[in-house]
């Protein structure tokens, strides 16, 4: 690099420090245009260090690797420096609205990408009328618009593109040490798309009592979607046995006595009690009998709610009791007002219909549910009233 130039990023860098120390407000559009005019010119060079082999000198293999690695930056936002200022070389109308302010960095990046996607077809290419289109649109429409563009440009060659992105899907779900569960991923754009929409409709704000955030929210309409899944019996049969969780716990832990060891999940971690009863509202129980840890009887499995039973509360309550939640029949499931195992029975009038969140909301969140008459009486923790068990003494409703 010649003297000039270092001595001009000198210059720079100490009108940059000078401008960190002022404190007086910026205009944020007219420093944004002077990153972004940088930005560019920092193309430019990445362009002139990857022709002059810099980066085969430093003993790499590319010359994206080599910037990422000594500027600090992603090898992806690195390759996009240097196709940047590859493309600006040959499009000087571009490079001049760039330079000027009048297109963003990221429009700029857009149209050069398109430049080298057209290949032999880049005499189709016209800069005025690209850089209109990146000036009344934004950097989102724009890259649709250069898609289109590139589609019909080269339909192959964008069919061949999408199947090596296609290649590049996966999903992972590992469990962390607290039992929550990190999930990962990539997908193409229509299971993307499908399950973008699923989960949307799914993670709507349920009303005045609903305080989780919208990252919540979603997190909780994934779980909707896979319990609904397993609920609804349609998943593919696995060793000829439907999809479903298998809890274990002991019949103290069900009657919720005290010094008990905590529900076991299988594939999980222990789960407390609370979660225990709200998933054993409905479930197929299994009895177990077990000497010096030697299985020496197994019960028949019981659905704790009957299907007559279950399709009389369907037909009353045609979906989640809740008031004002828009859950249908087929996206909620049987909660005891008493819960069975301290004294309820699986009888129609001890039972209510709510939806995953809802149904949440009642065992883990602490709202208690009080029937009156035909209609419910949904009360939040801080108005808890006290209701009278099927046995003795006074507890706490399910």
């Amino acid at each position: 690099m010649s003297w000039d130039g270092g001595s001009a990023l000198s210059r720079l860098q100490a009108e940059v420090r000078e401008l960190q120390s002022c404190d007086e407000p910026l205009d944020l559009k007219e420093l944004r245009v002077v990153i972004d005019s940088l930005e560019g010119l920092f193309s430019v060079h990445a362009q002139r260090s990857r022709r002059a082999g810099e980066h085969l000198v430093a003993g790499s293999i590319s010359a994206a690797s080599w910037i990422a690695r000594t500027c600090g930056m992603t090898i992806s936002s690195a390759a996009d420096r240097v196709c940047v200022g590859e493309q600006l070389e040959s499009l000087p109308k571009v490079a001049g609205a760039l330079g000027s302010g009048e297109i963003s960095y990221q429009s700029a990046s857009a149209l050069c990408h398109l430049h080298e996607r057209l290949g032999e077809q880049r005499e189709g290419f016209d800069q005025e009328e690209m850089l209109g289109y990146a000036r009344e649109f934004s950097v989102l429409e724009l890259r649709k618009l250069c898609r289109v563009a590139w589609h019909v440009a080269n339909p192959d060659g964008f069919f061949k593109e999408a199947e090596a992105d296609f290649t590049r899907r996966y999903f992972h779900i590992s469990q962390l040490s607290d039992g929550m569960y990190a999930v990962d991923g990539q997908l193409d754009p229509v299971s993307g798309a499908a399950f973008k929409t699923a989960v949307d409709v799914l993670a709507k704000p349920k009303g005045s009592e609903d305080e989780r955030t919208a990252r919540q929210r979603r997190a909780d309409a994934v779980g909707e979607l896979a319990l609904h899944a397993m609920e609804q019996g349609s998943l593919p049969r696995r060793h000829a046995v439907k999809p479903h969780l298998n809890l274990t716990m002991t019949l103290e832990g069900l009657k919720g006595e005290l010094g008990v060891p905590p529900a076991e999940l299988e594939l999980s971690l222990p789960i407390s009690t609370r979660t225990a009863e709200r998933l054993a509202c409905d479930c197929t129980i299994s009895r177990v009998v077990l000497a010096d840890s030697m299985v020496i009887d197994v019960g028949r499995a019981t659905r704790v709610v009957s299907a007559p039973t279950m399709r009389a509360l369907r037909v009353r309550d045609k979906g989640c009791r809740f008031p004002g939640c828009d859950r249908q029949v087929n996206w909620s499931s049987p909660h005891h007002i008493v819960f069975w195992a301290r004294g309820g029975n699986n009888k129609l009038p001890n039972l209510v219909l709510l939806c995953y969140f809802h149904h949440r909301l009642v065992h883990e969140g602490g709202w208690q549910v009080v029937k009156s008459g035909r209609e419910f009486q949904f009360v939040p923790p801080e108005r808890m009233v006290m209701r009278r068990a099927r046995g003795p003494g006074m507890r706490w409703a399910a």
